[in-house]
């Protein structure tokens, strides 16, 4: 409420997307076309909400049951002719001897006037989509769904629809989508037998990508995070893809779990929390416990490990963890030199976690080879990696 006289601050249109210095930005959609991206509405915290669309390399009859070893021999598989596991930069690459370096010319000052290689010289040769610049298309600003039951019903399977934010605060980032997140997904499928029929719980699912993914071929996902907004997002994200897990027949429950309280909310009051008979079936049932892209902060990695152990003690049959991540490279002033600290967190978590001082729980950490098929449209970059 304004007061007389006293003009109102202009609202940013919802084109006008702000980046202050806090800002954390996923580069996932720049390597999916323009026509992918739709800004549907603005979230509660006034956050532009993107509707992104990404393509399942599979075919119509991939139900059928397949091997864990290879996956389904009859999905498509993509392989970037960047290098297997991707290079890590731009996408742009290419041999800084070449001719353009050759070619190039000093500017009036002495400097080296660097030109940039024409799109056409690094595009005609790769075999994935083009990383193209994102253009925001508005469809609408209000909160309703934009896509009606009559669209969800006609959608098809090879499609996932992620609403999703673009860039963020620190403490929203699991409203955007990340490549830990579609490498998980990837795993997922790639070993759809040993996921088929089971109960799930993911911690930090963020959009909930991977838990869709799971109920794909699992019998229940506990789809979990922290914050109404994020998890009502993440919400509208399992309506808009009723259409993959009815084929399997799979349920995603979206519920609170905050790794730094030792119980569930089980408060009928409380959005998003649990029942009675969904804590029963948690942990009378689940066998497969799940986490991407959730080791970014070191208080945060040692509350998702500690949420962790205390799962593993309270469920009735022995499970597997499935963590997947991505060592990102920052130069720090502390060392001076290139580090990956919230990786190194993350492995010595790992380590701890398979000697622990009162022995009575008994862990294997093995890594998993990120060389499984891709079943999503995505680069995979070489700084991926899992462990189980």
């Amino acid at each position: 409420m304004c007061r007389p006289g006293q003009a109102s601050a202009p609202t940013p249109a919802m084109d006008e997307v702000t980046f202050k210095s806090d800002t954390v930005l996923s580069d996932v959609h720049l390597h999916t076309p323009n026509q992918g991206h739709l800004m549907v509405r603005l979230n509660g915290v006034g956050q532009p909400v993107f509707l992104s669309q990404f393509k399942l390399l599979w075919n119509r009859d991939c139900g059928a049951d397949s091997g864990d070893e290879g996956g389904d021999p009859r999905a498509e598989v993509t392989s970037p002719s960047r290098s297997p596991l991707g290079s890590g930069c731009s996408g742009e690459g290419g041999d800084p001897t070449g001719p353009e370096r050759a070619g190039a010319q000093l500017d009036e000052d002495g400097d080296l006037d660097v030109v940039r290689r024409p799109q056409a010289a690094y595009t005609s040769e790769t075999s994935g989509p083009p990383r193209d610049k994102v253009h925001p298309m508005i469809l609408r600003q209000e909160e309703d769904d934009v896509l009606g039951d009559e669209a969800r019903e006609s959608s098809p399977r090879d499609v996932i629809r992620i609403e999703h934010t673009m860039a963020t605060p620190l403490e929203d980032v699991g409203k955007q989508v990340w490549r830990g997140a579609l490498l998980l997904a990837d795993y997922i499928l790639f070993r759809r037998d040993f996921f088929r029929g089971r109960t799930v719980l993911e911690l930090g699912a963020g959009t909930g990508l991977a838990s869709i993914i799971a109920a794909t071929v699992a019998r229940t996902v506990y789809c979990t995070d922290v914050g109404a907004d994020l998890l009502a997002m993440c919400q509208r994200n399992v309506a808009l893809n009723s259409h993959l897990t009815a084929a399997g027949g799979g349920v995603v429950k979206v519920k609170e779990l905050d790794w730094l309280k030792d119980d569930l909310c089980m408060d009928p009051e409380v959005p998003f929390s649990w029942s009675e008979e969904d804590v029963s079936d948690l942990y009378g049932h689940a066998t497969v416990l799940l986490a991407a892209e959730v080791f970014y902060d070191n208080d945060l990695t040692d509350a998702v490990f500690k949420t962790l152990s205390r799962l593993a003690g309270r469920l009735k049959n022995a499970c597997m963890a499935v963590l997947s991540v991505e060592k990102r490279l920052n130069f720090t002033l502390r060392h001076l030199d290139v580090t990956c600290e919230a990786y190194e967190h993350f492995r010595s978590c790992l380590r701890r976690l398979e000697k622990p001082a009162d022995g009575c729980l008994r862990v294997s950490v093995e890594p998993v080879d990120a060389s499984f098929p891709q079943h999503l449209v995505y680069e995979r970059i070489r700084q991926l990696g899992g462990s189980a």
